[in-house]
């Protein structure tokens, strides 16, 4: 790990033993980028990598010379007005209606760790000498604008997090004039913020695939591929939240780039709102890729003495093919953006519910589905949706956060003691952010819904969206949250939220506030989440947003943990936590075995095959206990014991991918048939191997399964852990198992078939330990 800075060419070197990052201050003072890639070793001299040619028609900014435009340059961080005719990273507009920046070196400064960022979560250091950081300030005289871009490199991991910080250097004298200020902004130095993006990286080609994270409720993160082509390919959410239809994550790969080889580039916002991931294409095969709050109707106001922040963008690069991209940010996201008590710490195993009582129970009810699950060994029970108000249905009561009486005679407090009296903690659902028409709080504080005056709001799911831009709404949310939770009885909490943001327009404020309005609504989440995680850092909070709405980095500094989806369909889960696990470590995928049918799809899969997929996520159970039958009950007493003795492998292990659901599978199988997966510990003598099939294929050849991950010079057992067969006498070394694998074939004549493994929704875990 190192930051350099080579004076004779004005050249910065950010190396570390993944990747170098080579960029100069350009005779114009702006910043050029000239290198992102393998590491290479230090010198002076890298400035030969800066080209520049003449363009037809180029905008110029020096007489004479042709042959510099900022047009043409690659950039660091791009601004509008100074040449660039692509699309850029940041727009300021003065209040003569001007957009227009020239923002030039200054200085820089190189610091030991990571700065925190105000009011934003963001990864971080427990120890200085962990990273290095960059910090460059580069300043607009003209408009008093000061822009700090900041760069923090790790000394383990192959990642560069980037973010970006305007302060406004004018200064407003009691009168109102500015004293310091120019002609270009107006009486008291305000400017606007148009567009203010995280990072911006250029890069010299355009020979790349873009991988990006797609779908819809139910059906989250499902990769897609594609080339890069001349033009924008964009990510984007514009619903006031990451949404499910695109992940704040997208990677850059060479086309031939695979999961164990080649080269990639994961780039990923640290931000829960409106985002926007842009790769552009220029005509020069100039391939450009930006990241950060989505532009549309963002229009931050800057007046003297002011700042504003950026949300962090996380690079991270690779030459060793996905899955080691993915374990980088796996890395990063588990111990150094997930935090508390909770991080490092055994997850409970929980059954919910929702599944099994919806918004009908009642405390005996709800009683009895605790004591037989802490019979069979589970942690935790919670309480889902319906405890609150009068709320019956999904009608009313958001925002109402006292006990139902007449379902929990002695409140929460009373409940909470009594399953806590069983031997099990107690947790509880919350959805914060919303309130319903019929409430108590909004028949008392109207004005603070988020909807336009004058018009009929929309409604999504009968419910309504507080403005959380208010203090005093983040005051009242914390006071009645922390009332329940304060007793010290409720040891989780499941923040839901669970429908967009329309109508945007917060009430009582002034026409320039209204284009801050969805990023003040983040930062009040934010905010809230802040302020009960320090009050209470004991509970363990998972996020969720009608399953995966709300699935980003953002989240996981708070939550440790969130809902991925609420398709808990095992054949559907996997291809929801496969495409998940390209950013996001198994640890912060929420993930249970429900009851069948499915009450997503109303597909009967296996117990086993449930808890297969669930095992890699962190586990548990929603369903009705009290209906299963006394081998089932047994069954789950076995999963809970097996996935209690194999957590800390699942939770810290590096995950491999072996085989894509979304893939055609060797053997001709349709997408979808079938899909492998593992975790390998880290010093790699165990292994859990978890092998998917859905669709039993007829007559089949003879099939392998190869491993990934091991030590090659090691000797292992593969063991399947649900029959115990003649198999565990086999020996194999990790070569082996990682360029030919071992058989997993159904034709009743390999190691480890037998008649048991024939059907659709087949499973099979494998133990593999060395000797």
């Amino acid at each position: 790990m190192d930051i350099v800075f080579h004076k004779s060419g004005n050249v910065f070197h950010i190396m570390n033993r993944g990747f170098s990052y080579i960029f100069t201050v350009l005779k114009n003072g702006q910043l050029g980028q000239l290198y992102f890639g393998a590491p290479l070793a230090d010198r002076d001299g890298f400035e030969h990598m800066l080209v520049a040619a003449h363009r037809d028609m180029a905008p110029c900014p020096f007489e004479g010379d042709g042959d510099f435009s900022m047009e043409d340059i690659k950039q660091e961080y791009p601004v509008n007005g100074n040449g660039d005719l692509r699309n850029v990273a940041c727009v300021v507009e003065t209040p003569d209606g001007a957009r227009n920046a020239d923002f030039r070196y200054v200085s820089h400064r190189i610091l030991p760790g990571k700065p925190t960022l105000n009011g934003l979560p963001a990864t971080y250091v427990e120890r200085d000498g962990e990273a290095e950081t960059l910090e460059i300030t580069l300043r607009d005289d003209l408009l008093d604008l000061r822009m700090i871009l900041s760069y923090t490199t790790y000394r383990d991991l192959p990642v560069l997090t980037r973010n970006v910080r305007f302060v406004n250097d004018s200064i407003a004298a009691d009168d109102g004039s500015t004293t310091g200020g120019t002609d270009a902004a107006d009486a008291d130095g305000t400017v606007t913020l148009r567009r203010a993006l995280s990072a911006s990286l250029d890069l010299p080609d355009a020979h790349w695939s873009m991988m990006q994270f797609t779908g819809a409720w139910a059906r989250e993160r499902r990769p897609q591929t594609f080339r890069l082509h001349t033009g924008v390919q964009e990510i984007y959410s514009l619903r006031g939240h990451s949404s499910h239809q695109f992940n704040p994550f997208l990677i850059l790969k060479r086309p031939n780039t695979n999961e164990s080889a080649g080269e990639a580039i994961g780039a990923a916002l640290v931000y829960s709102g409106n985002f926007l991931g842009s790769v552009e294409v220029d005509n020069y095969h100039v391939t450009r890729l930006m990241m950060g709050i989505h532009p549309e109707g963002f229009a931050w106001t800057l007046r003297p003495g002011e700042t504003f922040q950026t949300p962090e963008m996380v690079v991270a690069y690779t030459r060793d093919g996905l899955n080691a991209l993915s374990q980088s940010f796996h890395t990063l996201f588990r111990t150094r953006l997930a935090r508390g008590y909770w991080r490092d710490r055994p997850r409970p195993i929980l059954i919910n519910s929702w599944e099994s009582t919806y918004m009908r129970f009642d405390e005996a009810k709800l009683l009895s589905i605790a004591g037989k699950a802490h019979e069979l060994g589970i942690d935790l029970f919670v309480l889902d949706d319906g405890w609150f108000g009068h709320r019956d249905d999904a009608t009313s009561s958001l925002g109402d956060w006292t006990a139902d009486r007449r379902k929990l005679p002695d409140g929460v407090e009373g409940l909470a003691r009594k399953i806590n009296d069983l031997g099990m903690m107690f947790g509880l659902w919350f959805e914060p952010e919303m309130v319903s028409r019929d409430s108590d709080l909004y028949r008392a504080h109207p004005d603070w819904m988020i909807r336009v005056p004058g018009r009929e709001p929309l409604q999504g799911r009968n419910q309504y969206e507080l403005d959380l831009s208010k203090s005093e709404v983040v005051d009242y949310l914390f006071d009645s949250m922390s009332a329940i939770l304060a007793s010290g009885r409720v040891s989780y909490v499941k923040w839901d939220m669970n429908r967009s943001i329309t109508d945007v327009f917060s009430q009582g404020r002034p026409a320039a506030f209204q284009g801050e309005l969805l990023h003040r609504q983040i930062l009040g989440v934010y905010a809230l989440y802040e302020r009960l995680t320090s009050a209470l850092p004991k509970v363990l909070f998972e996020s969720c947003a009608s399953g995966g709405a709300r699935f980003d980095p953002g989240m996981l500094y708070y939550a440790p943990q969130g809902w991925i989806s609420d398709d808990t369909d095992a054949a559907e889960r996997v291809k929801i936590q496969f495409g998940t696990s390209y950013a996001y470590p198994v640890s912060s995928m929420g993930s249970h075995v429900s009851a069948v049918p499915n009450h997503q799809l109303m597909r009967v899969t296996p117990l086993k095959t449930r808890a297969d997929v669930a095992y890699f996520g962190t586990f548990g159970y929603e369903l009705d206990v009290n209906r299963m039958t006394d081998g089932e009950q047994e069954q789950m007493r076995r999963q809970i014991a097996f996935m209690k003795s194999h957590r800390e492998l699942i939770d810290t292990g590096d995950f491999f991918r072996l085989i894509s659901p979304f893939d055609e599978s060797e053997v001709g199988l349709q997408p979808g048939a079938e899909a492998a997966w593992m975790v390998v510990s880290a010093d790699r003598r165990h292994a859990l191997v978890g092998y998917y099939r859905m669709i039993m294929p007829v007559n089949e050849g003879y099939r392998t399964l190869r491993l990934a991950g091991l030590d090659p010079a090691e000797t292992y057992t593969v063991r399947d852990t649900e029959f115990p067969l003649p198999a565990s006498r086999f020996t194999y070394g990790g070569d082996e198992l990682m360029a030919r694998g071992f058989d997993i074939s159904d034709t009743g004549f390999g190691p480890f078939t037998t008649d048991m493994y024939q059907g659709d929704y087949l499973t099979r875990l494998f133990e593999v330990d060395a000797v």
